[in-house]
């Protein structure tokens, strides 16, 4: 009897403490906040005064839901701490989840915002004027290393993939590869630079993403915020 006591009173005071945690929500900085808050403000999310403040070093942040925290992070690490369950819910690019792949991700709804493209590019005065996908060997300069040599493995092509995380446009330029692989919007940066688009490799959109494990153990609360977040999409002007 005193044994079922003891259990009883741990399930329910673990049920308790499950109740009263908080839901973290995970958004990239950069660029894509812009188009990320008015989707916010539709979801009924409105973070502290601080949180819009471009000089701000805060990282985490209350917002007008009590049992609601934000969190401001690096767009490619939106995914790692949704993952590795540091966060609920995030928000981030397909781009991203087709890098890292992780199979503790979820990912219930297409924000339609942040649209671009992923693609292959080389110089405008390259040797390979037919912009056709060399075979062989070639080497990469990306961001994207696994989403770049499942591609070019798909076309019989062993890809040398070297990472950089920013002025890759300016890789071809200086022989340090023949393609990049990189997000591409209007295409006005690569035409700047010289350099033309080969292949398409993926439509890429922002998405909302969910750590399976929370969905288990406080289902109520994150399918409540994915019907909200569905609902503040469709109700985009």
């Amino acid at each position: 009897m005193e044994l079922r006591s003891k259990e009883f009173w741990f399930t329910n005071t673990m049920n308790a403490i499950l109740k009263n945690e908080k839901i973290t929500l995970a958004l990239p900085k950069g660029r894509i906040l812009q188009e990320i808050l008015p989707l916010l403000k539709r979801v009924g999310i409105k973070p502290e005064d601080s949180f819009a403040d471009l000089n701000n070093r805060k990282l985490k942040y209350s917002t007008n839901h009590e049992q609601l925290d934000l969190i401001s992070v690096r767009s490619f690490d939106v995914a790692t701490f949704v993952a590795f369950g540091a966060a609920d819910l995030g928000v981030v690019g397909s781009d991203v989840l087709m890098e890292f792949d992780y199979p503790d991700v979820y990912t219930p709804i297409d924000l339609k915002i942040g649209l671009c493209r992923l693609v292959v590019a080389q110089l405008k005065d390259s040797e390979n004027p037919d912009k056709k996908i060399p075979s062989g060997h070639v080497r990469v300069a990306t961001k994207y290393p696994k989403s770049a040599k499942k591609f070019f493995a798909s076309k019989g092509v062993q890809a040398e993939c070297i990472k950089l995380n920013g002025s890759l446009e300016l890789a071809p330029s200086l022989g340090l590869c023949e393609h990049i692989v990189d997000l591409v919007s209007t295409g006005k940066t690569l035409k700047d630079n010289n350099l033309i688009e080969v292949e398409e490799i993926a439509r890429i959109s922002t998405r909302l993403v969910v750590n399976r494990n929370a969905m288990k153990t406080s289902p109520k609360e994150i399918n409540t915020w994915v019907d909200r977040f569905s609902e503040g999409v469709n109700n985009a002007s």
